[in-house]
């Protein structure tokens, strides 16, 4: 149990976060049209982890965190919204807030020094390398217009990714490869939903399988970055 004031209101905010989470899965998840109490419900989820991380007691390289939990919640908030311009809009803040991970775990990494790769590393990578290769084939001919902005967000999600393989062994690493690999699932999921499957009952499964995805990605890279910013 929590034993002081701040983090008493630490948990109160992760649970918060945790229950909107569930009530925007429940209640609004495989709806076209969100509406505002989903678009609310929705920017909640993340913008509370936001608000736990810039109450973390932690400087340096670790304000990259919240900034990008922050902008992932502005990107729920017009993704939610609906309409071009705002998606276009929600579409930037992802791709801002990706590259904010990926500047915080390259300069945490290079702080702790980075130790080498592993034959899973290289692995991870080679993969990574396979799977962005490949949203050429199944994915940017269905773009259409969007293609050059989809294109760029590919980009930004590969580097987090690669950033996230890059991480020397340190407590968190292992939280943060995980979130880091759930998020990239999510927005996978989501540019399946979005330009490829045309089948509604399939658009819905994907629906339900990417948003407890995205946020646990995102709860995941909070809790680990908290861990990968202690003493090292």
């Amino acid at each position: 149990m929590p034993d002081n004031l701040g983090e008493t209101l630490a948990l109160a905010t992760a649970l918060l976060s945790l229950a909107a989470a569930v009530a925007y899965w429940l209640g609004f998840a495989t709806r076209e049209v969100k509406g505002n109490a989903g678009a609310a419900v929705k920017t909640a989820a993340t913008g509370l982890l936001a608000l736990l991380a810039l109450a973390m007691p932690y400087g340096g390289w670790f304000w990259l965190i919240p900034l990008g939990l922050a902008l992932g919640a502005l990107g729920d908030l017009l993704l939610a919204l609906g309409g071009m311009q705002r998606f276009l809009a929600g579409v930037a803040a992802f791709g801002l807030g990706h590259l904010a991970y990926a500047g915080g775990f390259i300069w945490r990494s290079g702080d702790l020094r980075f130790d080498g790769l592993g034959i899973g590393e290289v692995t991870a990578l080679a993969v990574l390398l396979v799977l962005f290769l490949s949203t050429e084939v199944w994915l940017a001919p269905r773009t259409g217009e969007l293609r050059p902005p989809v294109r760029g967000y590919v980009g930004l999600i590969g580097l987090m990714g690669v950033a996230a393989v890059l991480l020397p062994t340190h407590p968190g690493q292992t939280e943060l490869r995980l979130g880091a690999t759930l998020f990239i699932l999510s927005d996978l999921m989501l540019a399946l939903q979005l330009f490829v499957v045309k089948s509604a009952a399939w658009r819905k499964r994907l629906a339900l399988a990417l948003w407890p995805a995205y946020w646990a990605g995102q709860a995941l890279i909070l809790w680990g970055a908290m861990l990968y910013a202690g003493a090292g």
